[in-house]
């Protein structure tokens, strides 16, 4: 495996935003996930995956971008363990690079939901921002494990992704949920416990929870939903919610009103300084009248809502235009320049150069592109960066049934971009978080299991506070 080195210079993240923007990309017509119909290599309700093009000759514009001469860091000491732990990790991407384009990858791509219904809990949303569309309305993650292990604060709601499997039925409807702390010295201490071993003790800001339920559940209709907003639940069984941030469980209650639930005692008396000591005064006892799942959150500092859309990478020209001054460009040609000078000093010789070539040229081809799917057997991410990445040892089991864990997803840099995170020093900022999941997908007792995730900062060489 490959640690992350001692020192940094600069944050990737900015850099990125700038180079995927400059490129300046329109994806066709993206594919709702429900709108897609089925298919016996994916889900009922998700997407139909297809092989991808091979990588063709891109123009002008990628090849000035793969072809940026980007200088090593200073000499930082690392031993000559580690250099060679590096080369031989890429040398092990470079053989297994072919694999690696040969397998059907989906791209995910944020966009704002047409209807106010769209992104409800039985529509079986792929969604980013807001607040969690819980597959399992009841048995919610609760105690320490909805809580970031750094500073103790709810960690809020990232991204879900709706991703059934055809092979059993226990997984008819099966859901990935991402969370964080938005502190980036909580996720630079992440960076730095994960390496733990074993990494199950370590204390993570990132966590994953992955719901699954069989098509006969007591929550929805074992027919596919219509899409036209009569679509409803089945049964009215969902857990009160925290009235601050919608997301957690809502197990303590205001002693005055009775009425506003609270997952935590911090978000209580934020919710009680924000406003409610006021409303809850003057409230009236209707409790009940209204479901947790129609009631906004308080909170102001929740990340933007977007819908998930779908496309396969395969459907994208391989070829980029050249004219990177396209007026529908997010940043202009001067920026695009100074980024790329800036880019000097973002890698660490040979193999982060290597990786960020094959990484740029992949994610040209959608530049938009904030998450990749990929659960087939021997899917591997697309690394920015070759220091950083996890050995196979370095995956925990399954904590349930003890079987590997395998790579599903992993989110880009460019989401944050889109969830209006700042450029600031101390902002929130990775490179990429890859999410592993139980290769068995197994069943159990929990509502809702927790998976592993694997992050990689936006500068391998971060320094953890």
């Amino acid at each position: 495996m490959s640690r992350p080195a001692k020192n940094t210079k600069h944050k990737l993240r900015p850099l990125l935003s700038l180079l995927f923007a400059s490129l300046g990309l329109c994806p066709p017509r993206r594919h709702h996930l429900a709108d897609t119909p089925s298919s016996s290599s994916s889900s009922r309700f998700g997407a139909v995956i297809k092989m991808p093009m091979e990588i063709g000759e891109n123009d002008g514009s990628v090849e000035m971008l793969k072809n940026i001469h980007i200088s090593s860091y200073e000499d930082d000491n690392d031993d000559d363990a580690d250099r060679e732990e590096v080369e031989d990790l890429m040398n092990d991407d470079d053989d297994n690079e072919n694999d690696e384009v040969q397998k059907p990858v989906t791209l995910g791509f944020v966009e704002k939901p047409k209807n106010k219904w769209s992104l409800l809990r039985q529509l079986f949303p792929s969604k980013a921002g807001g607040v969690p569309a819980w597959l399992d309305p009841n048995d919610l993650p609760s105690g320490r494990s909805r809580l970031c292990d750094m500073c103790g604060e709810p960690l809020q709601f990232l991204l879900q992704v709706y991703a059934p499997t055809s092979d059993r039925e226990s997984t008819f409807h099966r859901a990935l949920y991402l969370f964080t702390c938005p502190s980036m010295p909580c996720l630079l201490r992440d960076q730095h416990e994960q390496w733990k071993q074993p990494a199950v003790n370590a204390s993570r800001s990132v966590k994953v929870f992955r719901c699954q339920l069989p098509r006969d559940n007591p929550f929805y209709s074992t027919e596919p939903p219509r899409h036209d907003g009569s679509d409803k639940p089945l049964g009215s069984g969902a857990a009160p919610l925290c009235k601050w941030c919608g997301t957690w469980k809502g197990d303590k209650v205001c002693g005055s009103c009775r009425e506003a639930r609270y997952c935590s005692e911090k978000h209580q008396a934020m919710h009680w300084r924000s406003g409610h000591k006021v409303t809850c005064q003057n409230s009236s006892t209707n409790a009940g009248n209204s479901s947790a799942e129609d009631q906004k959150p308080a909170s102001r500092s929740l990340w933007p809502e977007y819908e998930i859309v779908n496309e396969d990478e395969a459907e994208y020209d391989v070829n980029v235009p050249a004219d990177l001054d396209n007026t529908d460009c997010l940043v202009s040609r001067n920026q695009m320049d100074d980024s790329i000078n800036s880019l000097v000093d973002c890698f660490q010789g040979d193999s982060d150069r290597r990786s960020w070539g094959n990484f740029q040229e992949r994610i040209a081809r959608a530049p938009e592109q904030v998450l990749r799917y990929c659960r087939n057997v021997g899917a591997r991410p697309l690394w920015p960066m070759s220091s950083g990445q996890p050995s196979t040892a370095d995956i925990p089991n399954c904590s349930y049934c003890g079987k590997p864990r395998c790579f599903e997803l992993q989110v880009l840099p460019q989401l944050l971009y889109f969830l209006g995170v700042e450029n600031n020093a101390d902002s929130l900022d990775w490179a990429t978080i890859v999410v592993y999941s139980c290769e068995a997908s197994c069943d159990g007792a929990a509502g809702y299991k927790e998976e592993f995730a694997w992050v990689q900062v936006s500068s391998p060489s971060q320094v953890v506070p």
